[in-house]
């Protein structure tokens, strides 16, 4: 089996064509790649808090893993740097993240607050060929993959060679959240690889209201708790986050 990749010039090209851009509007800064569509967001006043309702989701994989110091995060997409600033704020877990365009990143450290932190690398890389490194096998407590380009209608990265690589780097128990939209047509490509790579233990968040799902997906004993150890660990994440964990647990348990 052969792996396809980017050549350097392709790769470019894609990159000049996603030029990061922003916008602002009632305190809230936002991402764009050169269209209307929003990649990211941060709430000026608070940096931290997760504005936009599928990157709060996008934390659910914390209901059944709980990181610790010696744990390591890993980001597939800088985005606005939403989720980096959150995992920092709320874990003590190492966070590494890839993103393929240096710009988005010079566009984070002048505008969305991105932080320096001991604990946090940021690799530029293309995610298909980052995740396929063998040096990343059992690397990861916890993935969180959103990767959309200017278009943003399906994940740039959907392959199922992907994906299996996706499973291969987590450690276990682990969790990879994914970002998909259920009303485009690459929902159902990418939920059924997701569940080929990851054995079918996949749950799906509702979907939101701008067409957002979060898919869940589980290596080792990470879906085996009861429902009660589901409920209590929700308590302790909303208290902890003021995310809604609670409902997202009622959500999943209505799966399981």
């Amino acid at each position: 089996m052969t792996r396809v990749r980017h050549d350097a010039a392709a790769r470019q090209a894609a990159i000049d064509a996603d030029l990061p851009t922003l916008s602002e509007l009632d305190g809230v800064r936002y991402l764009h790649f050169n269209s209307e569509w929003v990649q990211g967001a941060m709430r000026v006043a608070r940096p931290s808090e997760l504005v936009l309702s599928y990157t709060q989701q996008m934390m659910a994989w914390l209901l059944f893993v709980q990181p610790g110091g010696r744990d390591t995060l890993g980001i597939l997409g800088l985005g606005a740097g939403s989720l980096l600033r959150f995992s920092l704020r709320h874990t003590r877990s190492r966070v590494e993240t890839v993103e393929r365009n240096p710009g988005v990143t010079a566009m984070c450290q002048a505008f969305f607050r991105l932080p320096g932190s001991a604990r946090s690398v940021i690799e530029h890389a293309d995610a298909r060929d980052w995740a396929a490194e063998p040096g990343r096998a059992g690397r990861y407590r916890a993935l969180m993959v959103d990767l959309y380009d200017s278009e943003a209608q399906g994940p740039v990265c959907d392959e199922a060679s992907f994906y299996r690589d996706c499973y291969r780097i987590l450690d276990e128990p682990g969790v990879m959240a994914v970002n998909l939209f259920g009303n485009h047509d690459s929902f159902g490509r990418n939920l059924e690889r997701i569940r080929a790579a990851f054995n079918g233990r996949v749950l799906c968040l509702p979907e939101i209201d701008e067409g957002n799902t979060v898919a869940l997906a589980f290596k080792g004993h990470a879906l085996d708790g009861s429902a009660a150890d589901l409920l209590g660990r929700a308590e302790q994440v909303e208290s902890g986050t003021g995310l809604p964990a609670r409902r997202w647990a009622r959500s999943l348990l209505a799966l399981m």
